[in-house]
């Protein structure tokens, strides 16, 4: 059975009516419009698409964001459409994404059910200044707390599959940060990602885009900030214990025996609550954290001591150099070992044909 469309609209344009009418004509026999919360003069438009065969249209009351209005429509298809459906397709109500390539996703979606495909932008020819800096830095970003390089982390264009759906519907965001947190999901869960390359379209400029750069751009690097906040925290706790006990001891090793064993154990709770929101049983991450813990306090033992004996670094110094040094590597392991579904870390480490690997 051939996913269905999702299409969140707010404020649509006419370009979501003749997106929905090349869909039917191109065979997509079911097409979800979720007006979220447009306006009452905008209703002429949705009562067009309510008559097209094969559209189901929900509505919001209020306007709740796209995020809120992705994860209505998940629900929707969840408890309406048969299990033998693979899953869902996104698509942009303003006419980002052509026909064809929502046909390239349907077909990636359908030949892999347990894979998240994401259409992939070329950003070539007339891409608007905002749309270029912001993609390029969220990627960045992302590498850098994932591992993962994706070519296009806020593509609206995407093949989810169903067993994906119900996990997405626990997460808490509901504007465009949303499509973030998905990824992040995804990379977590050891779920393999596959990017598909689609035309890089925008009308008039992108001026039919409902984005707004500063206040949806801050609840999108939030997440990011989400992660890091917990080791900040843990960095602090590990650095003043570490202080202590130097004081009191003059011994490296067993200062950061000391301080490793009381900040690992809040860091432990912080990822597995608030960070990572891990479901998975406590004692298998208990032994896989305390492993990763013990091979991060020998290279930090390490790099202080030698800091310390041939560069004459004070050793407090060294301490902060080299935990800030092993933050990011220490939130990757962490995400792709500790608190990772065992079962699907080889299949993460897998990378599809054409698409960004790690």
């Amino acid at each position: 059975m051939r996913p269905p469309v999702i299409i969140p609209a707010y404020q649509p344009g006419p370009e979501l009516e003749a997106l929905v009418k090349a869909l039917i004509s191109d065979g997509h026999t079911e097409v979800i419009i979720m007006d979220d919360g447009s306006s009452q003069n905008l209703d002429g438009i949705f009562s067009a698409l309510r008559g097209l065969p094969g559209v189901h249209l929900l509505r919001h009351a209020v306007n709740l964001g796209k995020g809120q209005a992705l994860k209505t429509a998940f629900n929707y298809f969840l408890t309406n459409f048969p299990k033998e459906c693979p899953g869902v397709i996104t698509a942009d109500a303003d006419g980002q994404h052509l026909p064809k390539d929502i046909a390239a996703l349907s077909h990636c979606l359908s030949e892999n059910p347990s894979s998240l495909c994401l259409g992939k932008r070329r950003f070539k020819g007339a891409v608007p200044a905002r749309s270029l800096f912001g993609n390029t830095l969220t990627r960045l970003i992302f590498r850098g707390f994932s591992g993962r390089s994706l070519g296009d982390t806020q593509t609206g264009l995407r093949g989810i599959p169903r067993t994906f759906l119900s996990e997405l519907l626990g997460v808490r965001a509901q504007g465009y940060e949303f499509e973030l947190e998905m990824l992040l999901l995804a990379v977590r869960s050891g779920m393999r990602i596959r990017e598909i390359p689609i035309e890089t379209v925008y009308l008039r400029g992108n001026d039919s885009s409902h984005f707004n750069p500063l206040l949806d751009s801050l609840r999108i690097y939030f997440v990011f900030l989400r992660f890091s906040a917990s080791s900040l925290l843990t960095a602090v706790v590990d650095n003043a214990v570490f202080v202590l006990v130097h004081l009191i001891s003059s011994k490296v090793f067993l200062s950061i025996v000391i301080a490793r064993l009381l900040a690992g154990s809040l860091n432990f709770m912080l990822g597995k609550k608030i960070v990572f929101k891990s479901k998975e049983r406590v004692m298998p991450e208990i032994a896989k954290y305390a492993t990763l813990v013990s091979v991060f306090m020998l290279i930090s033992y390490g790099m202080v001591t030698a800091m310390v004996a041939f560069a004459g670094i004070n050793v407090y110094a060294a301490k902060l150099l080299t935990e800030g040094s092993l933050f990011l590597a220490s939130f990757a392991a962490q995400s792709l070992l500790v608190f990772s579904r065992p079962d699907t870390d080889l299949a993460l480490r897998d990378s599809a044909p054409g698409a960004g690997g790690t």
